[in-house]
């Protein structure tokens, strides 16, 4: 698909859509290398009926941070004072949070987390970045540390990508979006 194409698609698709139109579209696009992703990235969900639909907005999500193969921040925060502080993923319980995801999208939640958010920083990586076959394409995915959950990526343009976050027990991916963060 045409990268203008895709860009058209996506934005159709974002606000939210059918987890079968964002996976023809995923499936569409062309694989990106791992020395493509390097620099941050921010992320937003695409509403699909996932459990984690929401979820990790609410939370304050920012996105992710690339800074070479064995250097991956998996998970960005917006954090006081308009910082950006990564969390380490092995606090994030997500079996329990798959089960319970409804009742975790909700403002206090939301509060207890940030009030936590600053005991589970890191400056460390979390994860690395291979590639990674994934619905029979291979493509960059960066695969987490401590967690069964790697999250495969296709390039809508150069500052885009269509991401599918395939955890081990959620029986379909969590889709989402990285754009490169021009700061």
């Amino acid at each position: 698909m045409a990268a203008e194409n895709a860009g058209e698609r996506l934005r159709e698709l974002e606000p939210g859509a059918r987890l079968e139109d964002v996976l023809e579209l995923f499936d569409s696009l062309p694989p990106v290398r791992v020395e493509e992703l390097v620099g941050t990235w921010r992320g937003n969900g695409i509403d699909t009926g996932n459990p984690f639909d929401g979820l990790l907005e609410r939370f304050g999500w920012y996105g992710k941070r690339f800074g070479g193969p064995e250097d991956a921040h998996p998970l960005l925060f917006a954090a006081s004072g308009g910082r950006v502080v990564s969390i380490n993923p092995a606090f994030m319980p997500v079996g329990l949070m798959l089960g319970i995801a409804d009742k975790l999208n909700n403002p206090v939640v939301a509060k207890l987390f940030r009030i936590v958010m600053p005991l589970m920083t890191t400056s460390e990586p979390r994860a690395r970045l291979r590639m990674v076959e994934y619905r029979g394409v291979s493509s960059a995915a960066m695969v987490y540390d401590a967690l069964p959950i790697q999250d495969p990526f296709r390039k809508v343009d150069d500052d885009t990508l269509l991401c599918a976050m395939d955890l081990r027990g959620m029986a379909a991916p969590f889709v989402f979006v990285l754009r490169r963060d021009a700061a």
